[in-house]
């Protein structure tokens, strides 16, 4: 018996991990099994992000609540900036709760590798793993921030459409935008540190160039199929108008975005896993 042990402990072959040789592989089905260390890592991210906080959670509230409040005095009660119509703490707040979503997770993935480098280098999993768990991560505090605009909602008495069963749709859209951009970010983060440092800059550029203090109706006619370009401007309309039925219809706009995002999410899981293989030698 201890002889046949021997035998099949010596005949055993090894496991070696390595990169992959192939060109155009994304191996998903890798990401798949070791869903339940995604989970560990959303989880964790979730527990540590308000850990030693005095108001905890409350956090995700007062970042979107605060900058409504800035945008209603300056935008709306100075400028006086037209709203389609709805009061200026709705029009605001639902054009910043998509993208205080979509700027966070963007910003946390594009770090992740480098803030998990002790991890990268040290055990194998697939890597992917990592900034699709900070973009997951942040559907909480959205979903916290969420019952503010209710709540406002119904203090002005504004009822939902029967659009709002699309709002998952535009919040997909969100979540793929920031994962696509994240994955190229996070990928040339960990090999030329400037990144982080350019970024805050990017995604104050960017939120200028989406409707969040305006509406689309500003944008000349036949420049809003360029202005569609930018999926967050799908996403924001989108939201506006589910919610509340004013606005534009973002038919054009998310066609538009749909279909640059996926050029990004595809082109990004690509050159994610080219990467991954020399990202733990650089980060």
């Amino acid at each position: 018996m201890a002889t046949a042990i021997t035998q099949a402990a010596t005949t055993r072959t090894p496991l070696r991990i390595a990169p992959s040789r192939q060109l155009f592989t994304l191996r998903l089905r890798e990401v798949w099994a070791y869903r339940e260390l995604l989970y560990f890592f959303v989880w964790r991210d979730i527990k540590i992000r308000y850990k030693q906080t005095v108001i905890g959670a409350a956090w995700a509230l007062l970042q979107p609540f605060v900058t409504m409040l800035v945008f209603t005095l300056f935008f709306g009660r100075l400028a006086k900036l037209p709203t389609n119509g709805l009061p200026y703490p709705i029009f605001y707040y639902c054009a910043l709760l998509p993208w205080t979503y979509f700027a966070t997770s963007l910003q946390n993935a594009t770090n992740v590798i480098v803030e998990q480098q002790r991890l990268v280098t040290k055990v194998y999993f697939p890597r992917l793993v990592l900034p699709i768990s900070a973009v997951v991560s942040g559907l909480v505090d959205f979903a916290i921030a969420f019952g503010i605009l209710v709540a406002l909602m119904a203090y002005y008495h504004i009822s939902p459409t029967k659009s709002v069963l699309l709002l998952p749709a535009f919040l997909l859209l969100a979540l793929v935008t920031a994962l696509g951009f994240g994955l190229w970010l996070s990928a040339l983060n960990a090999i030329y540190r400037d990144v982080r440092y350019i970024l805050p800059f990017l995604i104050q550029f960017w939120m200028f160039a989406s409707p969040v203090a305006y509406s689309t109706s500003l944008v000349p006619e036949h420049w809003r199929w360029a202005y569609g370009l930018n999926p967050m401007a799908g996403v924001i309309e989108g939201f506006r108008w589910a919610l509340t039925g004013k606005g534009l219809a973002p038919a054009p706009f998310c066609l538009a975005s749909g279909c640059g995002v996926a050029l990004v999410l595809l082109g990004g899981l690509f050159y994610f896993r080219r990467m991954e293989g020399s990202i733990v030698d650089v980060v």
